[in-house]
């Protein structure tokens, strides 16, 4: 029951790996275990680096079971002097505990945030490490059952004293994700990618679950080789891709740049102290700074530019491969998954650097560049003559955003497509759906004001392309014909910030997507702003006038002592049984289908609250009738 009163006593405080178990979206990606795996195989990777590891032995079981085994230092067994339990006890029960945050063990490395592989732990039905250390003949094991200890440290046999490295052997627990399957083709590419970046490193696998059987990852050679090989049946420029290697006091890099005809077989992978990036990020932008400003340059420079034709980015990437290896000491990513690099720091330094090196190769191999800008002129051409007209996709040949959790069904009349704010919001929302019919697609920070933008201006925003590409139709057409869901629902906190994250949502659809409003297939949820416990029973309110009707009709008073009222701050406050009951089950939910009764009046009154141009007559609106808005 909850309490009327609030107090110091009602504060909870999450310890150990229990916010994992809460919200396992925040520490990792809840759709595949691909994550929970790369964890395990990045603390090898990160031996290796370091110099103490040369082979990494991954086993995939039948059960969905998985074992990885290294020759590197062996996890400490020895007791922490603060915590009085052995250092692996320490790493894997508690968040925010590791070796890597400083440089006194690894100066490079993955596993920064110290949350990795007690993320593994903690969604784990059964994990067990068995440790053997150089010196010592013990073999030690310590198990877990869903990251609470079932077994503490004990010596399981002996073995020779040059023996050494860590083997964990874990299960997922598969209820924290949508799919009990990895992305076995993802996950070998990681490891031949691990084993380039490292050469020397050997990377084996045993596959018993999806029948690829034994493979072997060993490499010696640099990344343009690699490039080269990836892409041997096309023509490239230059014919051996270009390799500029930096080695700074903040950063290594090595990157390889070529490019070609053909755009149906681009390359551009990123990495960060051998973690994909598969978002980019500081790096990846730098390189592309340095490549768009050195090619742009060498064309003026050169008078290759035609007069008046105006060079994009796109047009220089658009046929560009790349691949970009970049180590540092203090890598600051964007979220525990580790997709995007944001260190700043490194920015114009790396950037810099790179323009010169690319100028010099330029300038040094004339001919070359000259076809390269042929390239890029052609593309220029090509994007104006077309005047921005995008080539429509068929949703067979559409890959869809990675963010997407899709639905199993293939009857798009009636499946649904939430689009719900913040990526917390969306790991709940991904538990609580049926996943037969309903598809999750998380929202990151607020869009576009899509307004006073034009339909094929739009696609620059990323948010807006995946939308666009998830729902199957693009901004400004009236062809439905490949529309993936007859409804699509936006799923914004209750919040002033959710109210305007689901105006701009509304505006989008209302101006590019005029069809699907009028067709009836846009829709905003009601998620509940209370939540109220009265003796054995719960009521849910939208809002705090719904709130004053369910105590009218349930003849409840608001003084009661027996009435318990919490108030959610956010969808990601709700555990995903509260979000399913509240929000997404069609018999309980509640959805307003979005419409323009009065056409014009509507119309004017979202320009009003929307265009650049209407600021002092929203000021005066928001004065006079702003004490009016509902939520209900």
């Amino acid at each position: 029951m909850v309490k009327k009163t609030y107090t110091a006593s009602d504060i909870e405080i999450l310890k150990g790996i229990e916010p994992v178990q809460k919200r396992p979206g925040m520490y990792t990606d809840t759709a595949t275990p691909n994550h929970l795996l790369q964890e395990v195989i990045d603390n090898c990777v990160d031996e290796s680096i370091a110099g103490f590891c040369n082979n990494i032995d991954i086993s995939i079981h039948a059960d969905g079971s998985f074992k990885v085994k290294d020759d590197g230092r062996g996890m400490p067994v020895d007791i922490h002097p603060e915590y009085k339990k052995s250092g692996v006890e320490v790493i894997m029960t508690n968040l925010h505990s590791g070796a890597k945050f400083s440089n006194k063990n690894y100066k490079y490395s993955g596993g920064l945030h110290g949350v990795g592989v007690s993320v593994v732990s903690a969604l784990s039905e059964k994990l067990i490490v068995d440790i053997e250390r150089s010196g010592d003949s013990n073999v030690y094991q310590i198990i877990f059952k869903n990251g609470l200890i079932n077994k503490k440290l004990t010596t399981t046999s002996k073995t020779t004293k040059a023996s050494h490295g860590t083997s964990i052997t874990f299960k997922p627990n598969f209820k924290y994700f949508d799919n009990e399957d990895i992305e076995i083709n993802r996950l070998h590419k990681l490891l031949e990618a691990k084993s380039i970046l490292k050469p020397g490193l050997k990377v084996m696998i045993n596959d018993l679950k999806y029948n690829i059987g034994k493979k072997t990852y060993c490499h010696s050679g640099s990344l343009d080789k690699y490039l080269k090989s990836s892409l041997n049946t096309l023509s490239l420029l230059p014919e051996d891709p270009l390799l500029i290697e930096l080695d700074t006091d903040l950063f290594e890099v090595a990157s390889a740049v070529c490019w070609h005809e053909n755009t149906d077989s681009i390359i551009q992978d990123s990495y960060v102290n051998l973690i994909p990036t598969s978002e980019g990020g500081t790096h990846v932008n730098s390189l592309k700074s340095a490549v768009a400003d050195s090619v742009r340059d060498f064309m003026i420079s050169h008078k290759i530019l035609p007069k008046n034709l105006k060079i994009i980015p796109d047009d220089i990437w658009k046929n560009t491969s790349y691949l970009m290896s970049i180590k540092l000491s203090d890598p600051q990513f964007v979220g525990q998954t580790k997709n995007k690099l944001q260190s700043t720091y490194i920015g114009s330094k790396l950037s810099s650097q790179l323009k010169d090196r690319l100028e010099l190769w330029l300038n040094n191999h004339s001919e070359t560049s000259e076809e390269i800008c042929n390239i890029v002129i052609n593309n220029a051409r090509h994007r104006l003559s077309n005047n921005a007209k995008k080539t429509k996709v068929t949703p067979k040949h559409t890959i869809l955003p990675s963010r997407l959790s899709d639905c199993s069904s293939k009857d798009n009349d009636n499946n649904e497509l939430f689009l719900v704010e913040g990526d917390s919001a969306g790991g709940s929302a991904k538990q609580a759906r049926d996943r037969n019919f309903q598809a999750i697609m998380p929202l990151r920070g607020k869009i576009l004001n899509t307004w006073e933008v034009s339909s094929t201006k739009i696609l620059e925003s990323k948010e807006v392309l995946d939308i666009s590409t998830a729902i199957g139709v693009r901004p400004g057409d009236n062809d439905l014909s490949n529309l993936r869901y007859g409804k699509i629902c936006i799923l914004a906190d209750a919040d002033s910030d959710g109210l305007h994250i689901a105006t701009l949502l509304i505006a989008l659809f209302v101006k590019h997507f005029p069809d699907l409003v009028l067709n009836e297939h846009i829709y905003v949820a009601l998620p509940p702003l209370y939540r109220l416990d009265y003796k054995n029973n719960i009521y849910y309110a939208i809002s705090d006038d719904h709130m004053s009707e369910l105590l009218k009709k349930n003849k409840i008073k608001s003084s009661d002592a027996s009435l318990g009222i919490t108030r959610f701050k956010g969808l990601g406050e709700m555990n995903p049984s509260q979000l399913r009951d509240t929000t997404l089950n069609p018999t309980s939910r509640k959805l307003i289908l979005l419409s323009l009764d009065d056409k014009t009046k509507d119309l004017k009154l979202l320009n009003m609250m929307l265009s650049k141009k209407t600021a002092s007559d929203r000021k005066t609106w928001l004065e006079k009738k702003g004490n009016l808005a509902k939520t209900n």
